[in-house]
């Protein structure tokens, strides 16, 4: 009698595409990069705060996983084994960037977030889009202002939906101090966003300057015509 084939696990799988790597198998390592690519950048994101160190820190650490690939015995899952790699290339190039900085100063630059307006479904109106789009790119600068260490376990924890001994695991730190930094970040974020919001409230339906001298203008020219 023919029996089913149990579905392989993900470690299963993950240990398959290891060997093939190992063997030489740069398609596998390719299926790797598309299945992590997110979280992977995510952090790397969260850690430097730089849409182009980001992507540079990433192809760093592919390229370390690449040629270590021997290396990993399964002892974490995959995605922590990357994620620490990852991790790590963007705290070598922090010390790397403040060893430059006490040798030549010179004036922090952040560079501006790019707020993309491709709706997010067919039937998103391009308004509803902008809005979207610019709410996210408010919390990431709100996020950029928070310290590394939070912003890397809210990214983890919050934006990836890991748990917290996943999080852990991929930023080295005891689960306790996890929850403390996530729940430091939260708290960080709310308030900063509640500032946002008191100020906006101040400018709700806004109608000054060009707005005003319209108006008067044309109530001046009805005004002359009436009179």
């Amino acid at each position: 009698m023919n029996t089913v084939a149990a579905p392989s696990t993900l470690a299963d799988d993950e240990n398959a595409i290891v060997r093939r790597i190992v063997a030489g198998d740069r398609s596998a390592f390719v299926l790797l990069m598309r299945r992590y690519n997110r979280r992977l950048y995510r952090l790397a994101r969260a850690t430097l705060r730089d849409d182009a160190d980001a992507e540079d820190a990433l192809q760093e650490a592919y390229l370390s996983a690449y040629r270590c690939m021997g290396q990993f015995r399964g002892d974490a899952a995959l995605s922590t084994w990357l994620s620490r790699l990852v991790h790590n290339e963007c705290l070598g190039r922090i010390r790397r960037h403040a060893r430059r900085q006490n040798i030549f100063p010179m004036a922090a630059s952040t560079p501006d977030l790019e707020i993309d307006t491709t709706p997010g479904n067919d039937h998103e109106s391009p308004d509803k889009a902008l809005g979207r789009a610019e709410m996210r790119a408010l919390l990431e600068r709100k996020l950029d202002e928070l310290p590394e260490t939070f912003r890397s376990v809210f990214v983890l924890r919050s934006v990836e939906d890991l748990s917290v001994e996943e999080t852990a695991q991929c930023l080295g730190i005891p689960e306790a101090t996890v929850r403390s930094r996530h729940f430091r970040a939260k708290g960080l974020l709310r308030e900063s966003l509640a500032h946002e919001i008191d100020l906006a409230e101040r400018d709700v339906f806004e109608f000054g300057g060009c707005d005003c001298d319209r108006i008067v203008a044309k109530v001046v020219e009805r005004l002359g015509r009436d009179g």
